[in-house]
């Protein structure tokens, strides 16, 4: 469909884009970790290239922490705090921006190299150019997260920290589904109800995904600590849910109506999962489309009672980022059951006509 013509290249350029997968997983676990530790705010300048080194010297040290003394966050947060303290703080978002210039070298160099060497199909190497484009977009979206938060806020905008946090796991999912593309597989047949099953949870999932990083940057995992009820009741008073105006400021704003929403869409994720599970049984399905939706199901109910005890627990950071990190596992089958209920039959995948297309 989309791979190289030579089998060494093709099975190169699929373990290269695993491993940028695997550190994109990795980074986003971090900056989970750089969040909840309230770090990510301790790097008070964008500067993609000399900012790889950290402070050398006391003088250096002393010097990053006057300017992190001059944001309202110390001042309302961390008053008194001490450089060794500081330095705990620093080494998290430092390590998080690493990581994220170590993914950019990972990415590009290889990119070039197969570019050099290789035959790429011309689709491959549009979608390796368009995802490339959304990491540099992701740098970008970074510092302007980070920014929101230097002036008038002690904490960064969540509605920025949801666009970073979605965009990342977005081209984490992008990534994912070239390598499946890649791979050489018998084309499946399903049904039209199946596919749309998994392309709704696909969807469902970036937007509990998005309503998630909200309720990490209002602190929602912190108020309304009790399941099923919040705040008196399985669905709270609409005066409640719906007290800022404009009414739609309350779905990213209200704190009570955006845990609201999480938890609603975890509802129909949970419900849509098992019915679609159960589908792939009823109608006979591949054995490779019913383990992917059995799969799938199990851990979006690994998740949500996850989600509960984080919940319970006021969201303490070893919960908070097992939780993390089963959506990311979540996320992964989402998009393997998606992109494998959506494989075009070889038939039709014929009449696309890749030059430089292998079977599958």
């Amino acid at each position: 469909m989309i791979a190289p013509t030579d089998t060494v290249t093709n099975r190169a350029v699929r373990w290269w884009l695993v491993s940028i997968a695997a550190l994109i997983a990795i980074m986003v676990l971090v900056g989970g970790a750089t969040r909840l530790t309230e770090s990510g705010l301790s790097i008070v300048e964008w500067k993609p290239v000399t900012g790889v080194l950290p402070p050398l010297n006391q003088e250096q040290w002393a010097r990053a922490f006057e300017s992190y003394q001059k944001i309202p966050q110390y001042h309302e947060l961390n008053a008194g705090m001490s450089l060794g303290e500081f330095k705990t703080i620093f080494w998290w978002e430092w390590s998080h921006r690493l990581l994220g210039r170590a993914i950019g070298v990972a990415y590009l160099l290889p990119f070039l190299w197969f570019m050099w060497r290789g035959p790429l199909a011309p689709e491959l190497r549009r979608r390796l150019w368009i995802i490339f484009g959304l990491g540099g977009l992701q740098g970008a979206v970074g510092w302007w997260m980070v920014a929101s938060g230097l002036s008038q806020r002690v904490e960064v905008s969540q509605y920025r920290l949801a666009t970073h946090l979605v965009l990342a796991l977005l081209i984490y999912a992008a990534i994912l589904w070239t390598v499946r593309r890649l791979s050489e597989r018998r084309p499946l047949t399903s049904s039209l109800r199946l596919k749309i099953t998994g392309a709704t949870l696909l969807v469902l999932t970036f937007i509990q995904l998005y309503l998630g990083a909200l309720v990490a940057g209002l602190r929602a995992g912190k108020i309304y600590n009790t399941w099923p009820e919040i705040d008196g009741g399985f669905v709270p008073a609409a005066e409640r849910l719906f007290f800022e105006t404009p009414w739609w400021r309350n779905l990213f704003d209200n704190s009570l109506t955006v845990q609201f929403e999480h938890r609603m869409v975890a509802y129909a994720l949970f419900v849509l999962a098992i019915l679609h599970a159960l589908d792939t049984i009823r109608s006979r399905a591949r054995p490779t489309v019913v383990n992917g939706a059995l799969g799938l199901a199990a851990v979006i109910t690994l998740q949500a009672t996850l989600g509960i005890l984080t919940l319970l627990n006021s969201a303490p950071i070893d919960l908070a980022l097992t939780h993390q990190g089963v959506a990311i596992l979540v996320l992964t089958l989402a998009v393997l059951q998606a992109e494998r209920l959506a494989r075009r039959s070889e038939k039709r995948s014929q009449k696309r006509a890749y030059p430089a297309a292998l079977p599958g």
